[in-house]
């Protein structure tokens, strides 16, 4: 079992910059690869960014890219989404999951991923 705690969330003006975490435990967190999606009001969970277990290939959205980072820490069991010039459009919560099927790799799909946490908020203004 895996258990996940995003933070870092807020509100934030256009052009700001936000850091997200998230915190696993449960299982051998650096196996695994992670994902970072994001849902807004009325829409489907969109895939955001994911790294492999060693942190050695990332992959982002189209809409994200050049904009947010993702990155980990083994050692502290910890994801992490950079979000620079963050835009209005970037609002939603956003989700970190793992996949506990893929290491060297990560997938952009949703389906792929066992394990979520409970979302934290990012919102931002105009």
């Amino acid at each position: 079992q895996v258990q996940l705690v995003e933070s870092g969330g807020g509100l934030v003006q256009a052009g700001d910059s936000l850091r997200l975490s998230c915190a696993a435990s449960g299982r051998t967190f650096s196996s695994y690869a992670m994902g970072w999606f994001r849902q807004a009001p009325g829409k489907e969970r969109e895939f955001v960014a994911a790294i492999s277990g060693s942190g050695g290939l990332t992959y982002y959205a189209n809409s994200v890219k050049g904009r947010f980072t993702i990155s980990r820490d083994n050692a502290k069991n910890t994801v992490y989404l950079q979000m620079n010039s963050l835009k209005p459009e970037d609002t939603a919560v956003y989700y970190c999951a793992v996949d506990v099927a893929r290491t060297v790799s990560a997938s952009t799909r949703k389906s792929e991923y066992a394990y979520w946490g409970q979302g934290t908020q990012v919102t931002v203004s105009s």
